[in-house]
């Protein structure tokens, strides 16, 4: 990752067992909302003084639009969602695993990935293919004992997940088996590269067609696990080689002649996937994934473009999808940290940028990066030494802390089913930011709504001819859920 040092939130000090039993409660506050009359309401502030917190309902009326005015047509219907997550990274994986006992590393995945008594219903997620910085030490899936060429990829093995990595994606599935799952390189096999080495350097022609079995290799040795790959990328960050961790760099013109001439035909002759998609770095250079989409014989096999924060801005992604509208895109990484404009932005700006903003510009998931870190930021092997985690684990006592990106997502992932569809809602300025979705479950309509003032603002909402206003604290984070109002007859 190539974004600034920083240094997380400082731990809180809570149990599993007290937040679900405060959220528990939501779903009796969420039933409320069934009238369509009624507006169930759940709120969120920067200062945390408020989590998730249910919150006066909204009731439609006969209200006036409000100096800020939030439309809505769920008529105009949009993208179809995947969901909302966050990596299971080594480290990850390594601390839910080692550093929490059986029953606190159960009610960990049931709160993240499960929807019963209030949890997140996470329902998408990212592994990394070989080490990443967010690994205990630097592998390949084929490190041959003496050095030398492996094509024939003889020595490829997934035995370093064996421990962690795979028997948490298990435990995932096994909550939330709709979750899906995507994968990433950070590097090929030094074997196949210019540096002969995990850090910096290319990928080497004669290798395409190795590097492209390898990844397939991986998709099947999971399958096999139970654990099914649904998309892959062909290389994090290719725009970039860190000094000190895993990278390789995949210019467009390399990545359309791995992807068009090896490993697009490869799957499909296989007839079964895994998905393809392109990019998986930042929003500052769009003509990377532009010139991959356009080649004639690569485009074909890319289904969508995987986008970063770090760089850039959000609105980069409608561009992309405009001239290639059916290429699908999805956020596949954004960390929380201490860096600006992460540090004042907090809260809010995490929810209008990586959620509220990647789905207005048509990202069917977003990913943060890693779902947990310990107290020290990590483990780590070089890279970002201050990221932080969806959620924090003190790897002495295993108590579960949770930062902005958990509230964050949550407020999405809680309410927004997989299979929604985002629907047409109105930009209204005034430090609000909102994005609106259908659940086609059972026809309930929710809104995201960030205030980033440092003041409250009031506001109203209008669909099916009738408004609801609102008063959202500063710098806050909301959801509101209804049954649709139908439209008003004349």
């Amino acid at each position: 990752m190539n974004k600034p040092l920083a240094r997380p939130v400082g731990l809180l000090s809570s149990t599993l067992a007290l937040l679900l039993s405060c959220l528990a409660g939501d779903a009796q506050a969420q039933t409320a909302a069934t009238d369509g009359a009624e507006v169930a309401v759940w709120i969120t502030t920067s200062d945390h003084r408020q989590v998730l917190s249910p919150s006066k309902t909204a009731r439609f009326g006969d209200t006036s639009a409000a100096k800020w005015h939030i439309a809505i047509d769920d008529t105009q219907r949009y993208q179809q969602m995947v969901g909302f997550g966050a990596s299971l990274t080594d480290s990850s994986a390594w601390l839910i695993q080692h550093k929490l006992d059986d029953t606190q590393r159960g009610a960990l995945l049931e709160e993240l990935f499960g929807r019963e008594d209030g949890g997140l219903g996470l329902s998408f997620s990212r592994l990394t293919i070989g080490a990443s910085d967010f690994s205990r030490h630097h592998y390949s899936l084929d490190d041959p004992p003496d050095g030398q060429p492996d094509p024939e990829l003889k020595h490829f093995s997934i035995d370093e997940n064996r421990g962690d990595v795979i028997p948490v994606a298990r435990a995932m599935l096994a909550v939330n088996p709709q979750l899906k799952i995507m994968a990433s390189p950070w590097s090929a096999p030094g074997w196949m590269k210019d540096t002969g080495s995990l850090i910096q350097g290319r990928l080497l022609p004669q290798y395409y067609d190795a590097f492209s079995r390898y990844l397939l290799e991986y998709v099947d040795a999971y399958a096999a696990e139970g654990i099914p790959i649904f998309a892959l990328t062909v290389q994090n960050e290719p725009d970039y080689e860190p000094g000190d961790y895993p990278g390789m760099r995949l210019n467009a013109p390399e990545r359309a002649r791995l992807i068009g001439d090896h490993l697009g035909p490869m799957i499909a002759r296989r007839g079964e996937g895994p998905l393809i998609f392109d990019w998986d770095h930042n929003w500052d250079k769009p003509e990377e994934p532009l010139g991959v989409l356009s080649d004639p014989v690569a485009g074909q096999y890319v289904a969508a473009v995987a986008w970063h924060c770090y760089g850039g801005d959000v609105a980069a992604q409608t561009p992309v999808h405009d001239a290639f509208p059916d290429k699908d895109a999805y956020m596949t990484e954004c960390s929380g940290g201490d860096w600006e404009p992460v540090r004042s932005g907090g809260l809010t700006l995490q929810a209008r940028n990586i959620i509220i903003g990647t789905s207005r510009h048509w990202s069917r998931g977003a990913l943060f990066w890693n779902l947990a870190l310990d107290e020290n930021n990590g483990p780590y092997a070089g890279g970002c030494h201050t990221c932080r985690g969806v959620v924090t684990i003190d790897s002495r006592t295993g108590a579960v802390s949770r930062t902005d990106e958990y509230y964050a997502l949550a407020h999405a992932s809680r309410f927004v089913r997989q299979g929604a569809h985002r629907i047409a809602s109105s930009e209204t300025g005034g430090d609000l930011d909102n994005v609106a979705f259908h659940n086609g479950d059972d026809g309930s309509l929710v809104l995201l709504v960030t205030n980033s003032a440092k003041r409250p603002r009031t506001f109203t909402v209008g669909q099916g001819g009738r408004r609801f206003a609102y008063t959202l604290p500063a710098r806050s984070l909301a959801t509101f859920v209804w049954t649709p109002v139908e439209a008003a007859r004349p």
